[in-house]
């Protein structure tokens, strides 16, 4: 027996989709025929994978939905149907799973209903954010334009997120190598050396007495350390998992000293690209509101989005209602005030974005700039106390001996 998904119409001339089992398409369509229903059209589908296929699927990334996204949105553009544009994006997809989506999502815009519906039902690949704008292009006519902001919006967000690992990817090895190497010396190195130690006699180097010190305490004492580091992570993330502490660690990120400034741009940036798309799409300005705050990542910008919806629900102008929160830089409330003004919002909130994004890269250049150094120099001075420690009883004794 096999699976089939199809599209008939009812006796009311109604579309219908749905699946049935039978053994061959012929029977399939017999079946439904013998139901009252005409077989428009009708798809064989594919067979469960087996547990091994399943291991070897690979999740659909961020660069995978934004190429998924900039596809439709070329192919809307290019004039071809819906129903067509998910059909040919479903084969273009490299994602196993975004294919799977798309053929779903195909069965469903054939029998009536909406694209921005039938992606809605995979809330995991595809956000509020993303259906509501599209159910706005679609209720105004401009999906290829919306979907190409999304598109845009998306790639934006690959390329940051490309740019900061990248970033990362030196100090990060950097500071584990030296971790792993201060490691092996303590664990296995020094305590090794005690025994030369006593034989060697006299009275050790202050260096020396402190990195035993530290030996014995970590030899002695290393799985309850371990155990406390795992404990503390545990309590954390059940302490940001609350509403009270996530809105605190944002409030701490935003104001943290170095790397606040950039993450506050960043947030801001992404809320106000946000924003522009929504309100593009044509998404009520409260509703938009909403749906960029809680896109932004962050809970401090969500409050703040929040406040400004109720603003402007009782009357006052968008830019008043962002300056008051505290919150957003003048940069983003002057540039609202302009885009309210001359009635072209969401370039306004483009502009003010990449303006951000821009100060975020250069941002991120400079932190990087001064990491690495104090990476090279606290790790460079860790290993440097521990090998001092170890050859100043050397030389101690050997200046004995003379």
């Amino acid at each position: 027996m096999q699976t089939f998904a199809y599209v008939a119409l009812d006796p009311a001339g109604r579309r219908k989709s749905g699946v049935t089992e039978a053994s061959t398409a012929d029977a399939a369509i017999a079946a439904i025929s013998a139901e009252g229903r005409f077989v428009v059209e009708i798809k064989a589908s594919k067979p469960e994978a087996s547990a091994g296929e399943k291991v070897g699927r690979r999740r659909a990334s961020k660069a995978d939905l934004a190429l998924f996204t900039r596809r439709m949105a070329d192919l809307a553009a290019a004039g071809l149907p819906l129903d067509r544009v998910l059909q040919v994006v479903a084969e273009q997809s490299e994602s196993s799973e975004l294919r799977r989506v798309a053929e779903g999502a195909l069965v469903e815009v054939r029998g009536g209903m909406p694209v921005s519906e039938a992606l809605a039902q995979h809330p995991r690949l595809f956000p509020q954010v993303y259906t509501q704008t599209l159910r706005a292009g679609e209720a105004s006519g401009q999906f290829a334009q919306v979907a190409e902001r999304l598109a845009q919006f998306q790639e934006t967000e690959v390329e940051r997120k490309s740019k900061i690992v990248s970033a990362m990817i030196y100090p990060g090895v950097l500071t584990v190598t030296a971790v792993g190497v201060v490691v092996f010396l303590v664990t296995f190195v020094i305590p090794k050396l005690v025994v030369v130690f006593k034989d060697l006699g006299g009275d050790l180097p202050l260096s020396t007495k402190m990195l035993l010190l530290f030996t014995d305490f970590v030899s002695a004492k290393g799985l309850f350390l371990l155990g406390g580091i795992v404990a503390a992570t545990v309590f954390y993330r059940a302490w940001v998992a609350t509403e009270t502490g996530a809105s605190a660690r944002d409030a701490l990120l935003l104001h943290s000293p170095m790397l606040g400034p950039v993450m506050t741009k960043a947030t801001v940036s992404r809320f106000a690209r946000v924003l522009g798309t929504l309100i593009f799409g044509g998404v009520p300005i409260l509703d938009a509101l909403h749906l960029a705050g809680l896109s932004a990542g962050n809970r401090v910008i969500a409050t703040a989005g929040d406040r400004v919806a109720g603003e402007v629900r009782e009357g006052r102008a968008v830019a008043v209602a962002m300056r008051d929160t505290g919150v957003f830089p003048p940069v983003l409330t002057h540039m609202v005030a302009i885009g309210e003004e001359t009635g072209d919002l969401p370039k306004m909130l483009s502009r003010v974005s990449d303006s951000l994004d821009f100060e975020v890269d250069n941002g991120l250049r400079r932190l990087t700039a001064v990491f690495e150094p104090m990476i090279v120099l606290v790790m460079g001075g860790i290993v440097g106390f521990v090998v001092l420690s170890v050859l100043l009883p050397i030389f101690q004794a050997q200046e004995l001996i003379k």
